[in-house]
């Protein structure tokens, strides 16, 4: 289609799909691309199609995506560590209407067995179509007394306190930071490190003094500042046992370890005892502006409104439609 030009009703342009353009476009020319839903313009210089400033079939989400916490360790006359925080991610996205963006939210890691690996928590994902897919790893399990080291993750799980003490597992740059060595003692009250967090090393524990957990980060994307993510607290059973990092990190404890608090990626306490605990499950949120707000979501979030913005809160897996 020509341009039209009509006193009442505006500028008519030609329309076509990025498949349609036209096959040997001119300097200057012009047209409506049905595609992105953007004005275009051929310049001959940089042989390229160019958007003519219009917002197009697109518009800008903030998102936070936290994985699930590391389960906590086990000790029994020894102290088990503290799980890792799962990964924290946040940014923004350029989401396309009418596209399905899928949500999974992934589970804490289970407690810890004498003798077994604490398992670690599960990734949280965000997908969908023209975003690079974000993927939040668990966090990785406190070590236990009877044979493992902290496990890698998010953040790391701690080190259990055993008569050779156990190493910590690794963070993942940008999600999350190490857990705390394990104390190495042949007395009983040996002490075990504490999970990292997103936005600090858990600590090594020492002389019968276990490891605290890794502080969280803080976010606000829901209209209030709150903290995601924090490590598991280590344990020792005769001395201290320490406090799980600020972000729903379980506390660690002389006989049982409290579990990461659910849906903010916590890791969970270690305990002295081998009765075990889980780390939290994960959370995705998706803040829009509310005058895009499409309405169209599965999984049963929790919707609510911050400003100009509305926020979509996933405690479960689903999607939500552009």
């Amino acid at each position: 289609m020509p341009v039209v030009i009509s006193g009442t009703n505006g500028i008519t342009n030609a329309t076509w799909t990025t498949g349609t353009r036209p096959s040997a476009p001119s300097n200057g020319q012009q047209g409506y691309n049905t595609t992105t839903g953007q004005l275009e313009i051929y310049n001959t210089v940089s042989a390229s199609w160019q958007n003519a400033g219009t917002a197009g079939n697109f518009y800008t989400a903030s998102y936070l995506v936290v994985a699930g916490g590391g389960g906590g360790g086990v000790g029994g006359s020894r102290g088990g560590a503290g799980g890792g925080a799962g990964g924290l991610l946040t940014s923004t996205a350029s989401l396309t209407v009418n596209s399905v963006y899928t949500i999974t939210v992934g589970a804490g890691g289970a407690g810890g067995t004498g003798g077994s690996t604490t398992p670690s928590g599960s990734n949280s994902v965000l997908s969908g179509s023209g975003i690079t897919t974000v993927t939040a790893l668990g966090g990785g399990g406190g070590g236990n007394e009877g044979g493992s080291n902290g496990q890698n993750g998010g953040s790391g799980g701690g080190g259990a306190g055993a008569t050779t003490g156990f190493s910590a597992g690794t963070g993942t740059s940008g999600q999350g930071n190490n857990g705390g060595a394990g104390q190495s003692l042949s007395a009983s009250n040996s002490a075990a490190g504490g999970g990292g967090g997103a936005g600090a090393v858990g600590t090594a524990s020492s002389t019968g003094v276990a490891g605290a957990g890794g502080v969280g980060v803080a976010s606000s994307i829901t209209g209030t500042s709150t903290y995601y993510a924090g490590g598991g607290g280590g344990s020792v059973s005769s001395g201290t046992s320490a406090s799980g990092g600020l972000g729903g990190g379980g506390n660690g404890g002389s006989a049982t370890g409290t579990a990461g608090t659910a849906n903010t990626g916590g890791g969970g306490g270690g305990g002295a005892t081998n009765v075990s605990v889980a780390g939290g499950s994960g959370v995705v949120i998706i803040s829009v502006p509310t005058a895009n707000y499409s309405g169209t979501t599965t999984g049963s979030p929790t919707v609510t409104t911050s400003g100009s913005n509305t926020i979509i809160k996933f405690t479960a897996s689903g999607s939500y439609t552009a």
